[in-house]
């Protein structure tokens, strides 16, 4: 598990409207049992800065950054892709949420 890791969306209720999940929690909190997410979603109207996007397994998917969450790292499904060459644009994402401009 690593920061910035995508993983598939194992939560029957969630998944086909949020296919991933990203993890956005630094990896000097891995040996905790949860892991800070946010959703990859799809066919919603992205907001400018606050959800950048980004393909994953040949879909077009957006970060979810106001819909992010803790979850049990056991819910956490098979990682697919590492997003960390998009790391600014991630951080940039959250901190607009946190600071605004």
């Amino acid at each position: 598990m690593a920061q910035f890791d995508v993983y598939r969306n194992t939560n029957p209720s969630t998944m086909d409207l949020y296919p991933y999940l990203l993890d956005i929690q630094n990896t000097l909190f891995s040996s905790l049992k949860t892991r800070l997410v946010v959703p990859l979603g799809t066919g919603m109207s992205p907001v400018r800065h606050l959800n950048p996007l980004f393909e994953v397994e040949g879909r077009n998917v957006m970060m979810c950054t106001a819909e992010m969450a803790g979850i049990p790292l056991s819910s956490c499904g098979e990682v697919v892709v590492n997003l960390s060459d998009k790391r600014n644009e991630i951080l940039d994402a959250v901190d607009f949420l946190v600071n605004g401009f």
